[in-house]
């Protein structure tokens, strides 16, 4: 089955979940926030982590970060397939020993991404065209472990998107969020707040394209996992 671990309240699913519904995947969503219990490797076919206003360093104040990033490193390591969204993605980096670093290439709405060689190439962005719109909601980035494969960069921040090995993918930005998420996103700061309605519009100006990235890279994921058998 599929695991999808949410690591803070304002930050769910959003179209991942209206998605898997649509394509008939069953999945358990994981409240960590509530102190709901970490899912084992053995009982999961692949793991989706999403973000979360924490940052991937924030261990001493959010305790189940450390056994959450323990989890991750023994999925990759498994074979297990791993979407990593945002913190997901920042996790990803630091469960693997790579650093994250507070208030680094720090982005905010609607911008586009430009996919490497490799990630046109890549299973999980095949059939998206480069660039891409995305959401961006971070004040972190991660380096790029050893090894890995980059697969998606923007002007303000050159790691969005890299692979792990053939089974984990970490994301920089957010393909999960609807108008609902951006509006709690936005409210979280003065500084945001005041700019809820340019941020929406933004939003809804490429939304169409958005949803349908999306749902294809949530598709790709799927089928990397054997969770579905062509796109829809």
């Amino acid at each position: 089955m599929l695991h999808i671990i949410q690591n803070d309240p304002d930050v769910p699913p959003g179209n991942l979940a209206e998605n898997l519904e649509t394509l008939e995947i069953a999945f358990r969503l994981h409240h960590l926030y509530r102190g709901e219990a970490l899912p084992s490797p053995a009982e999961m076919t692949a793991l989706i982590v999403l973000g979360g206003a924490m940052g991937a360093n924030d261990d001493a104040r959010y305790p189940f970060l450390t056994p959450l990033k323990a989890l991750i490193a023994e999925v990759v390591h498994a074979g297990i397939p791993y979407l990593g969204i945002c913190l997901g993605g920042q996790l990803l980096a630091a469960a693997l020993g790579t650093p994250v670093i507070s208030c680094r290439w720090e982005e905010l709405g609607t911008l586009q991404v430009i996919q490497t060689d490799k990630g046109e190439a890549d299973p999980l962005l095949h059939g998206i065209p480069s660039p891409f719109s995305t959401f961006q909601w971070h004040h972190d980035s991660f380096d790029l472990p050893a090894g890995v494969t980059l697969l998606a960069s923007s002007p303000a921040c050159p790691h969005q998107a890299f692979r792990v090995s053939s089974n984990a993918w970490g994301l920089q930005f957010h393909p999960e969020v609807t108008e609902q998420i951006i509006r709690a996103w936005a409210a979280w700061d003065p500084a945001t707040a005041c700019r809820t309605d340019a941020l929406v519009a933004d939003f809804q100006a490429v939304q169409s394209t958005y949803q349908n990235t999306a749902r294809r890279l949530l598709q790709n994921f799927l089928q990397t996992a054997g969770l579905l058998r062509c796109p829809a």
